[in-house]
């Protein structure tokens, strides 16, 4: 889908694709030209405000209290089991109330139906119900869109370098987790990182009683990166608009370029 807008006194395109502020801005965006495209992007930061837009009450109460957050996504069930488990008890250990949030995974509703109703039985976390699953990823894709309309990359944008980790955490069979305290301070990672910070918690437990979790909890994250690493980037046929290269968003080096053909029935 395409929505381009005109100019009301002369005719002339004025945007010549504003759904992406639509779904990322709603009414906000109007008039839906390029230059309040730039507008709006310039005074925006990466921050779980942007991120989550209001999608569910919880999270707006959560942020606006200042709680502590873990959004995560993936596939994995055992993964899931084993995460929230260890989530819970570093939480507990560290002496904050963690509270927890399973965004699902796009394009997959029928997998995303069953942990959903998985998580909900063993009261692993909180879930978003399917319509929002399908609006939180969307909107995510739509920021990448912009961004590249506007030609921006992840050299010199934070926001565009985010949301391509965002997606490549969602293109990637493994589990993510994104863990925020309030809207600002955030740290995210795949689940082999995740997992092996959390195993260690005694490891950086006095850093993050001095720095504040959050913060502990990135440096530990970055300690655990290593330069072999493989994000996969998926994103919907649209014809002429699939860009021509995509960096990774960790190293910066151009992504290998597939076709891949899919039928999500499970």
């Amino acid at each position: 889908m395409m929505l381009v807008t005109l100019d009301p006194q002369q005719g002339k395109v004025a945007c010549p694709n504003a759904i992406h502020m639509a779904w990322i801005w709603g009414n906000l965006a109007y008039p839906f030209t390029i230059s309040n495209e730039e507008a709006l992007w310039s005074v925006e930061s990466w921050n779980l405000e942007l991120v989550v837009d209001g999608i569910d009450q919880n999270l707006i109460e959560w942020m606006t209290s200042g709680k502590f957050i873990c959004l995560y996504g993936g596939e994995d069930v055992e993964w899931i089991r084993s995460f929230t488990k260890s989530a819970k008890s570093v939480g507990q250990r560290a002496g904050i109330d963690l509270l927890m949030m399973y965004v699902g995974k796009i394009n997959n509703e029928e997998r995303v139906r069953s942990i959903n109703s998985m998580v909900t039985a063993e009261n692993l976390s909180y879930c978003l119900d399917l319509r929002s699953v399908w609006y939180f990823w969307t909107r995510i894709e739509n920021m990448f869109y912009s961004k590249m309309q506007l030609g921006k990359t992840i050299q010199e944008d934070k926001i565009m370098q985010e949301v391509l980790t965002m997606l490549s955490f969602d293109g990637s069979d493994q589990g993510w987790a994104l863990i925020s305290r309030g809207s600002f301070e955030m740290a995210r990672a795949k689940s082999q990182i995740i997992t092996k910070t959390l195993d260690d918690y005694t490891v950086w437990e006095e850093d993050a009683r001095e720095k504040g979790f959050v913060p502990a909890l990135n440096d530990y994250f970055l300690q655990l990166h290593t330069p072999q690493h493989c994000n996969r980037l998926v994103v919907p046929g649209l014809d002429d608009y699939i860009p021509k290269m995509v960096v990774c968003a960790e190293c910066g080096k151009p992504m290998e370029r597939y076709f891949m053909y899919r039928c999500c029935t499970d």
